[in-house]
């Protein structure tokens, strides 16, 4: 689980506005643009290239 303070300063890397991002079990997900960032033994990876698109990350989530 990701610091609550900690996340509270994290933001999207692909969307200009840098919305807040949410956690949802190991990823970190834009609610602006629906994608996901994995963390990876406590850390996020907030890299736009490691982005997981948004259907791919809900087939993640979803356990498929």
């Amino acid at each position: 689980m990701i610091d609550p303070d900690f996340l509270a300063l994290l933001a999207c890397p692909l969307c200009e506005s840098r919305p807040p991002l949410r956690q949802q079990g190991e990823f970190l997900v834009c609610d602006a643009c629906g994608h996901g960032y994995r963390i990876v033994s406590g850390i996020p990876e907030l890299l736009p290239e490691d982005a997981v698109p948004p259907a791919k990350l809900k087939e993640l989530l979803d356990g498929r």
